[in-house]
């Protein structure tokens, strides 16, 4: 089975996707962080690099790069770089490789829409412009500008599926968020 968790930024796909995937004794990705490691590997080709994961731990060609992909310049350049058509081939190929067995919960920008359309569930996690920068620790313009690069770009835009449940964030607890995923997963299953 697999669950596709899209969103924008600071919805708390992270956060909720994770914590589902340990709900259901699922596997987790964070696409995220192929973009993160992307940005960190600088100029190499994105086909070429071995990103893999261990749990928690992120590793690029075989070093623990968990920490050095989460700082908010990372961020921002795995965002631009996302916008690159030889990037999003390169990793929307090595997700739909790692997705092909097993159960998984999947979060992303484009889970729902590119790498993996035909889930078995689709969530559009979202929450309030200004909870969302709170969340980050950001000014909401950077919020926005992030938003407004990941919807615009040509290839595989930002946007929610069609047939998306939405579950809106602000104001509720991980728990219920995750409450409220598990029960739409029991809903297919059952």
């Amino acid at each position: 089975m697999l669950i596709a968790i899209d969103g924008p930024a600071g919805a708390g796909k992270s956060t909720v996707a994770r914590a589902v995937a340990d709900a259901l004794g699922f596997t987790y990705l964070d696409s995220g962080a192929l973009y993160r490691a992307v940005a960190l590997a600088g100029a190499r080709d994105p086909a070429t690099l071995d990103i893999a994961f261990e749990g928690d731990r992120v590793l690029l060609d075989g070093a623990d790069v968990s920490e050095a992909i989460r700082t908010p310049e990372i961020s921002q350049e795995a965002s631009r770089r996302a916008t690159d058509p030889a990037v999003r081939k390169a990793l929307v190929a090595k997700q739909r490789a790692l997705l092909a067995h097993g159960d998984w919960v999947a979060e992303g920008r484009d889970i729902g829409t590119v790498v993996a359309p035909g889930a078995d569930l689709k969530v559009w996690l979202t929450a309030s412009l200004p909870e969302r920068a709170r969340r980050r620790g950001v000014p909401p313009d950077e919020v926005r500008e992030r938003d407004q690069r990941d919807a615009g770009r040509e290839h595989a835009p930002m946007v929610a599926a069609p047939d998306a449940v939405e579950v809106d964030t602000t104001g509720l607890s991980i728990d219920n968020v995750v409450r409220r995923i598990v029960g739409l997963v029991r809903e297919r299953v059952s």
